[in-house]
């Protein structure tokens, strides 16, 4: 098989996500007043360029093996990875060039917007047609829905389109208490998730973090009740991954490690929106402390991935 049609797995599709994660805590400090828009904007374009290509080569391997992309869209495992190729470009449009270019922003954010929905429904519809086995449900069937719905209701709402915004969080909010329910009898009474697969676990922290993002992109940056409620679901799935650290700890890298990445970015940035409107002392400290950390742990997954491909170890081997 040539270099052309190297395998590209579906989660190489969170590296751009990961990276567009933890601009979005940059981009959300810098509009708190305590850091220059050039560090978010600067993470911003990198994602984009990761993102792009990883879409082009992608496309250069599912069309030099014909049935590639149909067999990812059905593989029970991988095909929920497939949704970050669409949910990516919403966070990007909606954080990098709206603010540049508002219409161009909007636009772009509307095309991917349908076309999350469009593959969450496709994606969701074979759930139930296809034969799926429990055993292969983990935390990334989050991303085409849960994942989707609230990015997207996000990244709405930053382009000024309120009542769609809340048809997206509708959307996330439902599709997350539904697959939670699944995914955690899952977890709680079968045997645990393969070791490729343990760091999905970190995406149990996302729903009640990424929906808090949008929530406050949707009611301002004001804590209430539902605000609260989102808050101690969170806390109590970051104390679950304390307790998952000796499993993590043990694992050797993989590029499945960027699942942890955008997961702990959009527990940090909605740490951050709570730091801001609480303001208790020393809460600037805080926040260059949060922006340290996230930086840090991200940027160790993207030099290791980097040293990877620069070895050639991080494609998978072809057949």
């Amino acid at each position: 098989m040539t270099a052309q049609a190297q395998r590209i797995p579906l989660n190489f599709f969170g590296m751009g996500f990961g990276l567009a994660g933890l601009a979005g805590c940059w981009v959300t400090a810098a509009d708190q007043g305590h850091v220059t828009h050039a560090v978010g904007n600067g993470l911003l374009a990198l994602a984009a360029v990761v993102w792009l290509a990883t879409v082009a080569f992608y496309l250069r391997y599912v069309l030099s093996k014909p049935g590639a992309l149909r067999a990812d869209l059905l593989d029970p495992v991988a095909s929920p990875f497939s949704s970050l190729a669409v949910i990516t470009p919403m966070l990007l449009a909606s954080e990098g060039l709206a603010p540049q270019a508002p219409t161009a922003g909007k636009v772009l954010v509307d095309i991917f917007l349908v076309l999350t929905v469009l593959l969450g429904g496709w994606l969701t519809g074979q759930w139930i047609y296809g034969p799926l086995e429990l055993d292969r449900l983990h935390p990334g069937y989050f991303l085409p829905t849960v994942a989707g719905g609230l990015v997207a209701a996000a990244s709405a709402a930053d382009v000024g389109q309120r009542r769609l915004a809340e048809v997206m969080l509708g959307l996330g909010l439902v599709c997350w208490f539904i697959l939670g329910s699944m995914i955690m009898a899952r977890l709680f009474f079968r045997p645990m998730l393969p070791t490729p697969l343990l760091p999905t676990l970190a995406i149990e922290v996302a729903p009640p973090t990424v929906g808090s993002v949008a929530y406050f992109a949707i009611n301002g940056e004001r804590i209430d009740f539902f605000a609260a409620t989102l808050a101690g679901y969170a806390l109590l799935m970051v104390l679950v991954q304390i307790r998952l650290l000796p499993a993590f700890l043990r694992l050797r890298y993989a590029p499945s490690f960027w699942a942890f990445t955008f997961s702990w970015a959009a527990v940090v940035e909605t740490t951050l929106r709570w730091n801001e409107a609480g303001q208790p002392s020393g809460h600037t400290v805080y926040t260059y402390l949060l922006l340290a950390a996230i930086t840090a742990f991200i940027g160790a997954i993207a030099v290791r991935t980097a040293f990877a491909l620069a070895h050639r170890t991080l494609l998978p081997p072809s057949p």
